[in-house]
């Protein structure tokens, strides 16, 4: 009896040792924080040197009423020439890495390989030289959407040649940056230029391609991420020594209630399984296939409008992830629709997407502030996908461009108390974290009317010129202590700056 209670008073105290650990709130060991930006968002320089005119340069330059003030990212944050002062900034604050992402066409102007900008490629090698001399880790996306415009007019992603294509512009990016980079992205976010861009207008290249474009976009993406991560594995892995993954944008989809467990799931293979499930499993989730061949039928197709692999292409995809990148800023409450009781099928997915109406709004029409579905999502991926190491390569709050963003300070700290909750309790092997953004920026199809930075940008002002925001004063705080800190008030101290101190 007595070994028991001494077996019993060791355990309560693992567990008083761990609660607090977990109150404490600080960072693990070797966690890496970061922060990050895209090519067309931040660095404008749209038609310099010989950049060829992608996707985007198109889109806002000959649509410009899709977006919603009607500018574009031709100057933006002016970071090709800043890029210096950007860096500084970074390195004061004291992020561990910098993810950015690489301009097709600035590298590749005609859009293949027949023609390399060497002043395109020297401003990545420069800016990557220029991290690596300030001790920050420089972390590289090849694509975040902004694909030359000439590939654009043979059908973009939803051409099976983009697979080729792709690889061989991946590879110019390898051998050019691959020394000094070790943690690669592929593709960011396919369901959000597969989706709004090949079936909807929020995006370029703003193609209504109802029913098939989606689809046939999300293929070819998932065969250029796996050729692009076999061609790492067979001519740079051995040498560069390092790793390669996707970056998914997703959601934390929650039952409206506990009847409709099943429709949460359902979502989840729809958005993360879509593309995860092929590059863990082999292929697209069960319920995915089985209910676009449905509804499929239902609509008269001769065929499901979701493409199959063949034998060939689940061996190549299957296995390429070193990591899971996840972006992630809000969820959804789903159920199922209704309709399908009356046999009317409005949807693949056959669900209605709500929120509560608690949650906090934000800017942007589709964000809506849920800190709790963070670990949720983070424990759903731990379960489905047997722990994989995850990287959250984009987590951010947008509001109107507010100096002094108290708002977003409780954001960030809420969802990074979730997201540590989930490493220390729950075991969910999470090692890195950036910041969606380290600038205001472009935001696609809302222009520059919503901000996500931590740094205020004057776009408005040929400067360009940037002043920082209380978050940017939280952020040396939390980055110098690897720790999370308490959220400021209007009647507390300011956090100061290091150079304010």
């Amino acid at each position: 009896m007595e070994r028991y209670l001494i077996v019993a008073i060791i355990f309560a105290i693992i567990q008083i040792t761990f609660c607090c650990d977990v109150v404490k709130l600080t960072f693990p060991s070797g966690f890496s924080l970061g922060t990050a930006s895209a090519s067309y968002q931040v660095e404008g320089a749209w038609n310099v040197s010989d950049k060829g005119e992608n996707v985007w340069d198109y889109f806002t330059h000959n649509r410009p009423e899709l977006i919603t003030d009607g500018r574009n990212g031709d100057v933006a944050c002016n970071s090709y020439y800043k890029y210096k002062e950007d860096v500084q900034l970074i390195k004061s604050l004291g992020f561990d890495f910098y993810r950015f992402s690489i301009s097709w066409s600035r590298v590749l102007p005609t859009g293949f390989t027949n023609v390399i900008s060497e002043d395109g490629l020297q401003y990545y090698k420069n800016l990557t030289a220029e991290l690596v001399e300030n001790g920050i880790e420089p972390v590289v996306t090849i694509y975040h959407w902004d694909h030359p415009q000439v590939i654009e007019d043979m059908g973009g992603w939803t051409n099976e040649l983009i697979v080729d294509w792709f690889v061989d512009y991946a590879e110019v990016i390898f051998e050019a940056l691959g020394d000094s980079v070790k943690r690669w992205i592929t593709i960011n976010e396919p369901d959000s230029f597969c989706v709004d861009g090949y079936e909807g207008v929020r995006k370029a290249p703003g193609k209504l391609l109802t029913g098939v474009g989606t689809y046939l976009c999300g293929h070819n993406v998932l065969k250029a991420h796996a050729k692009t991560y076999r061609l790492y594995d067979e001519k740079f892995r051995d040498t560069q020594n390092g790793e390669v993954g996707i970056v998914l944008p997703l959601i934390s989809f929650l039952p409206y209630n506990s009847s409709y467990l099943d429709a949460a799931e359902t979502a989840f293979q729809f958005s993360c399984g879509w593309m995860a499930h092929p590059i863990y499993f082999g292929d697209y989730p069960e319920i995915m296939k089985t209910r676009v061949a449905l509804v499929s039928e239902y609509q008269g197709y001769p065929r499901s409008r979701l493409p199959e692999f063949s034998d060939e292409w689940i061996a190549i995809i299957n296995g390429t992830n070193d990591y899971f990148g996840v972006n992630h800023y809000t969820s959804q409450l789903v159920y199922d629709d209704p309709d399908e009781e009356d046999g009317i099928y409005n949807s693949d997915k056959g669900l209605i997407f709500t929120v509560d109406p608690t949650w906090a709004a934000t800017a942007s029409d589709w964000f809506y502030v849920n800190p709790s579905g963070f670990g949720t999502l983070l424990r759903k991926i731990r379960d489905e996908y047997n722990n994989p190491p995850v990287w959250v390569t984009e987590n951010g709050f947008s509001d109107s461009g507010i100096l002094d963003d108290y708002d977003r300070i409780s954001y960030y700290y809420e969802y990074l108390r979730e997201m540590l909750i989930a490493i220390k309790r729950d075991g969910c092997n999470v090692q890195g974290y950036a910041v969606w953004s380290i600038l205001d920026n472009f935001e696609w199809h809302a222009g520059y009317t919503e901000r996500f930075g931590i740094t205020y940008v004057e776009f408005d002002d040929t400067d360009t010129n940037r002043t920082a925001k209380l978050s940017q004063a939280w952020w040396a705080k939390v980055l110098s202590k690897r720790k999370l800190q308490a959220v400021p008030t209007s009647t507390t101290t300011r956090y100061l700056l290091p150079w304010q101190k």
